[in-house]
C-alpha cells in the first residue's frame, strides 16, 4: 500500500471541476463590449424558481390590472350618459310625431271648414239653381254654367243628396210635411223643397222634403 507524502494535496477529481464552455460570442450581452475570443461567458443570473424548478416562473410578475375600479365607473358611467342621451331622443321623436299627426289633422279639419264655410255661403245660389231646374228655367248658357259650378263642388267633396222616392230618413231628411197614403208600406220621400248637402260624412244641411207614408 502506497502511502501519500502529508502535506500533499490530492489530486482533483474529474467529476469535481466546474464545468465550463466557450462564448463565441463577439459582444458581451451583459456589457455591451466586444470581448476576446474564448473567454468565458458568466453564468447567467437565474430567474425566479429556477432553483427548485418547481416554482411557475410567472409567479412572481404582477398580472392584476391596475385601476380595473375607475375603469368599470367610468365605462358605467359612459353607459348611464349614452342611456339618457337614448331617452331623450325617443322622447323628442314621439313628441315630434304627435306634433305632426296632430299638424295633419288640424290642417285637414281647416280645410274641410273652409268647404263648408263657401258651401253655406253658397247655399242660397245653389237653392235658385235647382228651383230654375225644376220650372224648366234653365236653359242654354246658364244650364251649361250650372254643370260646371256642380263639377267643382264635386271636386271638393261636396254631394248634394235628397230625391223623391228616397227612403225617409230622419238623420239627413227634415220632413216639412207628411202625408199618408194607405197603399204606403213605408214612409219615403215624395216631395223636394231643397235638396241636401254634405261633405264626405258632415252633412252641412238636411234635405226638406215631403214625405208620405202608411197610417
Amino acid at each position: 500500500m502506497t502511502t501519500q507524502p502529508q502535506g500533499t494535496p490530492e489530486p482533483e477529481r474529474s467529476g469535481d471541476a466546474p464545468f465550463q464552455f466557450t462564448d463565441k460570442r463577439k459582444v458581451d450581452p451583459a456589457t455591451g463590449e466586444a470581448r476576446h475570443e474564448d473567454q468565458p461567458a458568466e453564468p447567467e443570473p437565474a430567474g425566479p424558481g429556477d432553483a427548485d424548478g418547481g416554482t411557475d416562473p410567472l409567479e412572481a410578475l404582477d398580472f392584476e390590472p391596475a385601476g380595473d375600479g375607475a375603469e368599470s365607473a367610468e365605462v358605467m358611467a359612459a353607459k348611464a350618459e349614452a342611456a339618457a342621451h337614448l331617452d331623450a331622443l325617443q322622447r323628442e321623436r314621439a313628441s315630434f310625431t304627435n306634433y305632426r299627426n296632430r299638424s295633419l289633422r288640424d290642417q285637414e279639419a281647416a280645410r274641410s271648414q273652409g268647404v263648408q264655410d263657401v258651401l253655406t255661403g253658397l247655399l242660397p245660389v245653389l237653392d235658385d239653381i235647382e228651383r230654375a231646374k225644376q220650372h224648366g228655367e234653365l236653359e242654354g248658357p246658364m244650364a251649361a254654367i250650372a254643370e260646371k259650378l256642380d263639377a267643382s263642388l264635386a271636386k271638393f267633396g261636396i254631394e248634394r243628396f235628397g230625391a223623391v222616392g228616397e227612403e225617409f230618413d230622419p238623420t239627413v231628411h227634415d220632413a216639412l210635411m207628411h202625408n199618408v197614403d194607405a197603399d204606403a208600406t213605408s214612409t219615403t220621400v215624395n216631395l223636394v223643397v231643397e235638396p241636401g248637402y254634405r261633405i264626405g260624412e258632415r252633412v252641412v244641411r238636411a234635405a226638406r222634403v215631403g214625405v208620405v207614408g202608411p197610417e
